[in-house]
């Protein structure tokens, strides 16, 4: 279709300055801060200094008290917030381009500060409750054995869960700020510096996706770290009459718990944001008019954009924080119960490995993103390097680090005379987790990506119609589950194995390390996970840039190097989705172990089988699986439902304002803002309370069947059971989900770059049809079954006491 350019003709942004700040105000004045923001720029410098200083040097005296190793943590945490500092600057300090640039770029961050203020006010309110809910529960609980010896009684632990619980929501919900506050800012200075040359702007992108994603990581290290050195030192573990230390990685379970929880609505929350305007957009947009995406015509664009930022970059930071948070407790539970069984001396290495790889990981991401450089010839306007390949580059040369920081890391860490080559073993634990990720990588790309043949097939079935698009997205999306179960299958039981056979024996004579070495393994697929998350802020950042560039109407050259990063990044977001999913496997298999662990500390008797044959044992596991296809369909319509108020807004736009379509009158963006906003906070709430309730009624009401059965361990076997069965249809789900919609989504991008018809013919609406399916697919309902499956064990280990 031919490009609009016409200067006689006001295009809505034009020259005059007040005409302009009336379809995009200016925002600056209106930035918002979060309120602990607020507090500490209140508060005059000197005494900020200070107050620092204080508190970096209370967390290394407590490091000191705790171990040389979590001092190590502390001091590699800090240099990159420095790092991340470094970066901030770096990116600030590139140019906003003009000043109609520089005003849409402002509505934006206006509409997507002010949904995250709202919606985090919510899930604030949401988590307070649920944290009096967990304090009364923790204070009738039973105690284990432990815990009974230790002295820590029920008063004790319910304040110590309570505040691990609000700590983890607390930096989820930072960590999603974080996304957040980089991408509103980075955005219109990858549209400025397109108007340059091609590799700067994709470097703008990576380093703006690195600082967010350092940070999250690092947060999310840094919380586990300063609350593991608390608790040791408050309850003075390892000393006479005190808590093992091999008990601790228990009480941090709360952590994680708060995290998965925020991470879930945020999830939703935000997933049904960006996708209900997007559907809306296009449908009426697209289809309807004919006009381009993200045309400063079309009503729904501004919220199309807000949401790529509430919904892609503060959602995924939440979700990946609440990843990794997840899976080092998981693992330090593990390695505790681990070195107990095996009576180590020294079990600190085996209980801090997890934090110490994730420490590792922050400095080879770190010079990941510094690999990716600019070019110096600034005329260039269309890349030789294929931006993917350049990312990739990046890639590889951070799992060649993280494999040197890995061997480094068990060999130091995971070395015991009881079995002097079990590191060995670890180490190649390890290996496995690192190749099962860029595995992960190599097949979400090959089936997502338009330069391979599944999705220039699908792009292909649209030259017939709409339903034969359709039809191939969904049969592309099942196919896809096949090589990735079969890759982590494979790592589960080569890892076990691995682990099993390092040496490691319990009293009896037994092997005892095959679940540890699986834990090392999922440590293994995180050890790049900065650099992954870099690669996922990187596509938001690159469709918010693209829309910045066709709504201030530049040049074609300009678009079409947006068009190219855009394209990358929708292959980048959906193998990092896969990466995710890899991930959460991993992790869910992680904590059902530890789950089982504690229902045996608490019972006092073995706990190591499920019976499926047993009749609620199984009916167990299948509302678990209900419970993953409800939860999808519910996120599903929420979207739905929205956007259908967001197309009936633009259509009667376009009905009542015809000027609309040849830039004599402009589009109400606020009123869609709105109707998004407040659909999507009304939304998020029903599938939301569904995972979180689930888990504890289903608990509870076979606790109380078991005991008028006479069967006393009815209520865990049947929670075990939903666990494993939801875990299971989760990770295929979310598989199917994730692909489909990024196959759908790329099919559309290949048409527009010509292929089949271009832009505007009926082969590109049919594709936009199937793009508007997989929307939902693969930025709401797939994105929250990774936190739905973590955050379904992770409730289980907290409510445990419930179900006995």
């Amino acid at each position: 279709m031919a490009r609009r350019v016409n200067s006689s003709v006001s295009v809505g942004l034009d020259d005059d300055v007040e005409d302009r700040q009336r379809t995009f105000p200016n925002m600056r004045s209106k930035t918002y801060t979060p309120l602990v923001f607020r507090m500490l720029m209140g508060i005059n410098v000197r005494v900020l200094l200070v107050l620092l200083f204080v508190s970096l040097g209370v967390m290394f005296y407590l490091g000191a008290r705790t171990s040389s190793i979590i001092v190590f943590v502390f001091t590699i945490c800090l240099l990159s917030f420095l790092f991340s500092i470094y970066l901030a600057r770096w990116v600030l300090k590139k140019d906003e381009g003009p000043p109609e640039m520089v005003q849409i770029s402002d509505a934006i961050r206006e509409g997507a500060e002010g949904f995250f203020r709202t919606q985090y006010g919510s899930i604030s309110k949401m988590s307070v409750i649920l944290a009096v809910v967990i304090l009364v529960i923790y204070l009738f609980r039973h105690m284990t054995p432990q815990q009974e010896s230790s002295g820590v009684g029920r008063t004790m632990s319910a304040c110590i869960t309570v505040v691990a619980f609000l700590l983890g929501a607390f930096c989820s919900g930072a960590a999603g700020y974080v996304g957040m506050w980089v991408s509103v800012r980075a955005n219109v200075r990858v549209s400025s510096a397109a108007r340059r040359s091609a590799r700067e702007p994709l470097q703008i992108a990576v380093r703006a996706g690195g600082l967010s994603a350092i940070v999250v990581v690092g947060m999310a290290v840094l919380g586990v770290a300063v609350l593991y050195a608390t608790f040791y030192v408050l309850l003075g573990v390892g000393l006479p009459g005190s808590m093992k230390v091999t008990d601790l990685p228990l009480l941090l379970v709360g952590y994680g718990f708060g995290a998965s929880f925020v991470a879930l609505f945020a999830q939703l929350g935000g997933g049904i944001y960006t996708k209900a305007a997007d559907v809306g957009a296009d449908l009426v947009g697209k289809v309807e008019q004919g006009i381009p995406e993200d045309d400063p015509r079309n009503p729904a664009v501004i919220a199309d954009l807000v949401g790529d930022n509430v919904g892609d970059c503060a959602a995924r930071g939440a979700d990946l924080f609440e990843s990794i948070a997840a899976e080092i407790i998981s693992a330090m539970i593990l390695g505790g119960t681990m070195a107990e069984r095996c009576k180590l001396e020294d079990p600190t290495g085996f209980i801090l490995f997890p934090l110490v790889v994730h420490s590792f990981d922050l400095v080879v991401s770190s010079l990941g993103v510094l690999s990716i450089r600019g070019t110096r010839d600034l005329s260039l306007k269309v890349s030789s390097e294929d931006p993917m390949a350049i990312l990739q580059k990046g890639y590889s040369i951070t799992i060649f680090l993280a494999l040197i920081a890995f061997g480094v890391s068990t060999r130091w860490l995971l070395y015991t005379e009881r079995a002097p080559l079990a590191w060995l073993n670890f180490a190649l634990c390890g290996l496995v987790g690192i190749i099962t990720a860029y595995t992960f990588f190599g097949i979400t790309k090959y089936y997502t990506d338009y330069k391979h043949e599944p999705v220039r097939n699908l792009a292909l079935s649209s030259s017939t119609g709409h339903g034969t698009n359709i039809i191939a997205g969904v049969s592309l999306g099942l196919e896809s589950t096949g090589l990735p179960v079969l890759v982590i299958s494979a790592a589960i039981i080569s890892s076990f194995w691995l682990g099993q056979t390092s040496g490691l024996m319990d009293e009896s004579g037994s092997a005892t390390g095959g679940l540890f070495g699986t834990a090392v393994a999922t440590m293994g697929m995180l050890s790049t996970a900065a650099y992954v998350l870099t690669m996922d802020m990187f596509g938001p950042i690159a469709d918010n840039a693209g829309g910045i560039v066709e709504m201030s109407q530049q040049p074609e050259s300009v678009r079409e190097i947006t068009d190219l990063l855009d394209a990358v990044g929708n292959t980048t977001k959906a193998t990092t989705k896969g990466f995710a999913i890899g991930s959460a496997a991993l992790a869910s298999f992680l904590l059902f172990s530890a789950y089982m662990d504690e229902v045996a500390s608490f019972a006092r008797i073995p706990f190591n089988q499920v019976d499926i044959a047993i009749p609620e044992v199984f009916v167990g596991g299948l509302l678990g699986s209900m419970l993953i296809y409800v939860f999808s369909a519910w996120a599903c319509a929420a979207v739905g439902r929205s956007a259908q108020e967001v197309v009936t807004e633009v259509r009667r736009q376009f009905i009542e304002r015809p000027g609309i379509m040849d830039y004599t009158e402009k589009p109400d963006y606020g009123r869609c803002v709105a109707i998004v906003a407040s659909a999507s906070l009304r939304e998020m709430i029903k599938p939301g309370a569904l995972a979180v309730v689930s888990p504890i009624v289903i608990g509870f009401v076979f606790r109380v069947f078991g005991r008028v059965t006479g069967q006393p361990l009815l209520g865990p076997k049947v929670v075990a059971s939903m666990l494993m069965f939801a875990t299971v249809s989760g990770i295929l789900m979310a598989l199917f989900l994730n692909t489909a919609g990024g196959a759908w989504d790329n099919a559309k991008k290949f048409i527009e770059t010509g292929a089949l018809g271009g832009k505007g013919s009926d082969t590109h609406k049919a594709a936009v049809t199937g793009d508007t399916v997989g929307d939902p697919f693969k930025d709401t309902a797939g994105p929250s079954l990774h936190v739905l499956i973590k955050m379904l064990a992770t409730i289980t280990l907290v409510m445990a006491p419930v179900f006995l």
